[in-house]
């Protein structure tokens, strides 16, 4: 199960990056955190970028509904959810995992 915490804004969602990859996209759920690969380094914030695109592509989301506010130099990330209710949220989670 993935966790995701309350934010005065929305939700936090924990993400494991894993840049570098040789493909890009969801790798699943590791330790409560959402698994992302990305094909970018991680160099001057290119894998946080590509970390955010396929983040907003695969839960269907706007750029202003989600934004990284923690770990910008490790692999353990956490990104602002905004806009959506925790049971749309997770949902869209269940989705993903399930796919």
């Amino acid at each position: 199960m993935i966790a995701v915490t309350e934010h005065a804004e929305g939700w936090v969602l924990r993400v494991r990056a894993q840049p570098g990859a040789r493909r890009i996209g969801v790798q699943g759920e590791q330790a409560g955190a959402l698994k992302i690969a990305v094909t970018a380094p991680p160099e001057a914030g290119q894998a946080n970028q590509a970390l955010l695109a396929v983040l907003r592509q695969a839960l269907g989301l706007k750029r202003s509904q989600v934004e990284l506010i923690g770990g910008q130099t490790s692999r353990e990330k956490k990104f602002l959810i905004r806009g959506l209710t925790q049971a749309e949220l997770q949902e869209r989670l269940a989705l993903l995992l399930s796919a």
